[in-house]
């Protein structure tokens, strides 16, 4: 039997009949990320940070917040990094951060993208406008932004490849070093 489902998934891959499962952006599980899934799709994806902003104030933590996506390669490199480093890495996010992984897909871009932190529902280019984001041109995955509990940035962050490649790099960021 177990040789019939082999052959069965060997024809299937040669022949292209395997569809294949869809990626799922994801921190790794030690950063005990708060998830927060798109709502309106797939007209637009909404994310709503309302909830992650209540928890950061009542624990008096910051928020860390990521967009991935569920198809990008950048982003699993990056998730990769953290999963690699969780050691050295999970005890300075659980000190300040609430850790928030927004899941998306490249699929959607900035005129579908949507968040809701605070001062209610705003697009993409109004969201990074108000938190003046030197991004708001151009929407990278993958994205981090760190805010105090009422939705305030808290730095410029870098954006794209090539960031974030180094525990140190990864410290800085958490430690608010420009």
């Amino acid at each position: 039997m177990k040789r019939l489902a082999c052959l069965a998934g060997i024809v299937a891959a040669v022949f292209g009949l395997a569809a294949a499962a869809p990626a799922t952006a994801a921190l790794p599980a030690a950063y005990q990320a708060i998830v927060v899934m798109p709502q309106g799709l797939p007209e637009r994806a909404e994310f709503d940070l309302g909830p992650a902003l209540q928890r950061a104030r009542s624990e008096n933590k910051r928020l860390y917040v990521y967009l991935g996506a569920s198809d990008c390669p950048f982003c699993r490199r990056y998730e990769a990094f953290l999963d690699k480093n969780a050691a050295a890495l999970r005890p300075h996010f659980a000190a300040q951060y609430i850790v928030v992984d927004l899941r998306s897909a490249l699929s959607v871009q900035a005129p579908r993208l949507f968040f809701r932190a605070g001062k209610g529902l705003r697009a993409y280019g109004d969201f990074m406008r108000e938190i003046g984001d030197e991004r708001e041109r151009q929407l990278v995955y993958p994205s981090v932004w760190l805010f105090d509990g009422q939705a305030r940035p808290l730095m410029q962050m870098p954006a794209g490849t090539g960031t974030f490649e180094t525990v140190e790099e990864q410290l800085e960021i958490l430690n608010l070093v420009q």
